[in-house]
């Protein structure tokens, strides 16, 4: 496993992390036994980051990473999210009494005493605007309640204003083969600012996997049911923002990479680490063959120049034009 700076914290994260949105709730069936074991074998093979947030089956995957990491604390570095509990267009949200509310819950639920990272959810430019919340943040960094903070963005000119006007150590984002605008301008800043880079929905709620067809059905408390149009949340959030079967589609198109690498999964997570500025690519999971399978990756070919060029071709000339919704 090699291990990342966090941009200019003293964190060191594998490449390869895990987010925890699937064993919390809204993918379907999970089963806890499975994914304590699941968060066992990430551990076991060096995985020392794990993403969550407060709404992750509102607090269970919170609970669930306690469990797997007691005794670990130390050596086990986790980021949670905050401000999807309530109206994230309220500024009342993301006031110094109700974050730290929030913040106090989720310490409880993990059984910590402080976090490592603690990110905004996905919150309108206008509150990254208005700024506030960052000297809440400030404040709760001082008193030792969180050692480092980020914001999880939807957008290019969100995460630009973040790193432009906030001492925010980390971004999170969108990133996948499926959506490489943030190659042209957001990953440079980054870098520029040694700004750390989680890349979250890194196969496309699945699609990456090259294992749908389009007559797929999702189970109905699946977002990849319920969500599929933006109905609950940001579409890009499922499916990288594709409509599925023209997801389905795409990803045909691209069973190519998997030549030589084991499998697509393996193929379009090397992809992202491959890619300058990106910190640790965060796959999500609901069983020890999906961890196993994510943790393939770190041992197939890298993409060469070419395939690099022929994948950035395809993103332009075939994807770009199918995302909905901003970003």
């Amino acid at each position: 496993m090699k291990y990342n700076q966090l941009g200019q914290t003293d964190l060191n994260i594998s490449e390869l992390s895990f987010g925890t949105w699937a064993i919390g709730g809204s993918w379907g069936t999970t089963n806890d036994e499975e994914s304590l074991s699941a968060l066992h074998k990430a551990m076991d093979h060096g995985v020392n980051f794990f993403d969550t947030a407060d709404v992750y089956g509102m607090g269970h995957s919170e609970k669930l990473l306690a469990q797997a990491t007691k005794g670990k604390e130390a050596e086990i570095h986790i980021a949670s999210k905050f401000c999807r509990q309530g109206d994230i267009h309220d500024p009342a949200t993301y006031s110094k009494e109700q974050v730290s509310k929030y913040l106090e819950d989720s310490l409880q639920r993990l059984n910590r005493d402080h976090l490592d990272l603690y990110q905004i959810h996905c919150p309108p430019l206008e509150i990254l605007k208005d700024g506030s919340v960052f000297d809440v943040l400030e404040d709760l960094k001082k008193q030792g309640k969180i050692r480092y903070y980020g914001v999880s963005v939807e957008t290019v000119e969100e995460g630009l204003y973040v790193l432009e006007n906030t001492k925010a150590s980390a971004l999170q984002v969108i990133f996948n083969i499926f959506r490489q605008k943030l190659l042209d301008e957001l990953f440079p800043t980054a870098i520029e600012k040694q700004a750390g880079i989680l890349a979250r929905v890194p196969l496309a709620s699945g699609l990456l996997t090259g294992k749908f067809n389009e007559d797929h059905n999702f189970e109905e408390d699946d977002h990849r049911n319920f969500n599929q149009n933006g109905e609950a949340f940001n579409v890009g959030e499922t499916f990288a923002g594709l409509e599925f079967s023209k997801g389905v589609e795409l990803s045909r198109e691209l069973e190519w990479i998997g030549d030589g690498r084991g499998n697509m999964t393996r193929a379009a997570l090397k992809w992202i680490m491959q890619q300058q500025g990106v910190t640790s690519v965060i796959p999500g999971f609901r069983n020890v063959s999906q961890v196993e399978d994510n943790l393939g990756a770190l041992e197939v070919k890298d993409f060469t120049d070419q395939e690099l060029k022929e994948l950035k071709a395809f993103y332009n000339g075939e994807v770009h034009e199918n995302i909905r919704g901003v970003y």
